[in-house]
């Protein structure tokens, strides 16, 4: 019985834990929202929100195209992060990761 209990809660927590560490869409995301991805600050998020404001974003190429300081690195953090476009997250073509996997390769 003190098993079956322990397991309950255990399986409660978890639950709980795994709600709280939800998406945030970038085209629904409020400028607090914004903020509490790691490496988006006030700057950033009014960058996003204004660019938001001509019109929502499409994909992550949209946003790395319009917002000034996101390209495929900052793109990869934020996703990481938990920020999505439409719900989609962020995935770098294969050909631009097998390229700086053989650039970095090189180096001495």
């Amino acid at each position: 019985m003190l098993i079956r209990n322990l397991l309950a809660g255990l399986a409660l927590a978890l639950a709980s834990a795994t709600c709280c560490l939800a998406a945030t869409d970038i085209n629904k995301a409020s400028q607090a929202e914004l903020e509490s991805i790691k490496g988006i600050g006030p700057a950033m998020s009014a960058r996003i929100l204004d660019e938001r404001k001509k019109s929502p974003f499409r994909d992550w190429a949209d946003v790395m195209e319009r917002v000034k300081g996101i390209k495929q690195a900052t793109a990869t953090k934020y996703s990481t992060g938990g920020l999505t476009v439409n719900g989609a997250t962020f995935a770098a073509p294969a050909a631009a990761t097998a390229t700086a996997a053989l650039t970095s390769a090189k180096k001495p």
